[in-house]
């Protein structure tokens, strides 16, 4: 059974039909899995950190920090270790520096063969870490996983934004974000359930079960069919013109398909796509693309993620109650992620970030006062009550970006980009986002040990900042044709058409 869609192009006044096929459905939740495995990579390191076993092999100043057996009793600065916050950045380094590479793959070989590659990557470093003996042979599965993520989210956005009709594009793209939830809280999940294992290679287990969703990508990747745009794009135009009779679930596809023919061509004449980014009309989207990179990390949502049992051990959690707490934070953030795909397509982009904005505020400012007038450097007064509110908030904080910056962060800049610079624009935007997450993800241990409580004031008056620039500077793209952003956005928006 299929739902069809129609939307109309500006330009042109016709009418597009779409139908949200199977074939759509499938190759969307195919191409999302790449999500999966980001989201496993990113809520895993966080408990396997926090395992004793773990510490003792590879970090084993951390361990008997941990273990309190040098005296050092500073809640906030049992985990602070530049070696064990590289063990986590060293991922996001590699990502920035592979979607360089992935952009060109990306625009040259497709958006499927790149989702391929990312597959392999994330299959030989899910391999070196379960396997690791040495810090080496660990940092450098954690490279290889990197690489995969950066051409994962170079090319998965874009497929999902490029393979859906434009109403449906924010749900089916969103379907990205929701798998790396998914693969947040599995990741949490598995962690809980591995640190029970009492012979101490858990997190070995925890490791290997990444090759689950790597398999899935791979597979995945492999079965389905590159989107219309890309092969029309690379000169395949009778396939480019079959795929989009068969994703649309009709054979009324003339219009459409001479509207990414006639995009195709303007971006034929693109000679430096990376150059071309950076001439006047094109700075809405990249300062945009750039700016929502920057703020998702400012929110502070992926320091909590990285580090969530660290977190709660922080605040005096014992080791089961933290990884318990951090498993109800996964679970809660792939559940608002359903939020976000329910209400995207009928409320706007707009509205979710504004909302969210005021719900991340309220709830860091709490956590920042709970923790300011009962956790000190020497002494944890935290009742029972108090714990829970600071999950509770977490909690909060965690849904409201699960269905605002989280999915919203890839979705908006995937579809603002015309097709000539589109590919780069998309690795732009994985490289400001791999860079600053490296940046929290190497110094928010030491930023909790030197700034304390202090630091979740800094990321909810940073959520102030960004929620100002969200109501003045970014547009509703909701509805709107991939193909027809020029027209319809951004030359009717009170700042940004003064460039176009």
């Amino acid at each position: 059974m299929t739902t069809t869609v129609k939307y109309a192009v500006a330009s042109s006044k016709v009418e597009f039909e779409a139908k949200v096929t199977p074939v759509v459905l499938n190759s969307c939740i195919m191409a999302a899995t790449g999500g999966l495995m980001f989201g496993y990579d990113l809520g895993i390191s966080g408990g396997v950190v926090s395992m004793p076993s773990f510490l003792k092999e590879f970090f084993p100043e951390v361990y008997e920090r941990t273990q309190n057996k040098k005296g050092d009793d500073n809640n906030y600065c049992k985990y602070d270790n530049q070696e064990l916050q590289m063990f986590t950045s060293s991922l996001y380094v590699a990502a920035l520096i592979s979607t360089l590479i992935a952009a060109y793959t990306s625009r040259v070989l497709g958006r499927k063969q790149t989702m391929v590659i990312a597959g392999i990557f994330f299959i030989v470093g899910t391999m070196l870490n379960a396997t690791a003996i040495s810090l080496c042979m660990l940092i450098f599965g954690r490279i290889c996983l990197g690489c995969g993520v950066g051409f994962a989210n170079q090319a998965v956005p874009l497929f999902l934004s490029e393979i859906a009709p434009s109403r449906m594009r924010g749900a089916l793209n969103m379907l990205f974000q929701f798998d790396i939830t998914v693969g947040i809280m599995f990741a949490n999940l598995v962690n809980y359930g591995t640190s029970k294992i009492q012979w101490g290679w858990g997190w070995r287990l925890s490791m290997a079960l990444a090759g689950v969703p790597a398999m899935l990508l791979t597979i995945g990747a492999i079965s389905i069919d590159d989107t219309p745009n890309s092969l029309i794009q690379r000169g395949y135009l009778e396939k480019g013109k079959l795929v989009l009779s068969k994703i649309r679930g009709t054979d009324k596809i003339e219009s459409e398909y001479l509207e990414i023919v006639e995009a195709s061509r303007n971006a034929g004449g693109v000679e430096n796509p990376f150059a071309i980014l950076l001439i006047r009309q094109n700075r809405p989207p990249l300062v945009i693309a750039i700016l929502f990179q920057v703020c998702q990390q400012l929110t502070g949502m992926n320091a909590i993620m990285f580090y969530a049992p660290v977190l709660f051990n922080t605040l005096g959690f014992g080791n089961d109650a933290s990884l318990y707490s951090s498993a109800i934070t996964g679970i809660v953030n792939a559940i608002s992620t359903l939020v976000s795909i329910y209400m995207v397509d009928k409320v706007g982009r707009r509205l979710l970030l504004l909302e969210a904005g005021v719900q991340m505020f309220v709830s860091q400012t709490i956590i920042a006062v709970v923790m300011g007038l009962k956790l000190q450097d020497d002494s944890n007064n935290l009742s029972q009550g108090l714990a829970v509110l600071v999950v509770l908030m977490v909690c909060t904080f965690v849904s409201s970006y699960a269905w605002s910056w989280g999915p919203l962060g890839w979705l908006i800049p995937s579809e603002i980009f015309p097709l000539g610079t589109r590919s780069s624009g998309q690795s732009v935007t994985v490289c400001v986002n791999m860079m600053f997450t490296f940046m929290i993800a190497q110094s928010f241990l030491s930023m909790l040990c030197y700034m304390k409580y202090w630091i979740f004031l800094f990321f909810s008056i940073c959520v102030i900042v960004m929620s100002l620039f969200v109501y003045f500077l970014v547009p509703e793209t909701n509805g709107v044709p991939i193909e027809e952003m020029t027209e319809r956005v951004w030359k009717q928006h009170w700042f940004w058409k003064r460039y176009i």
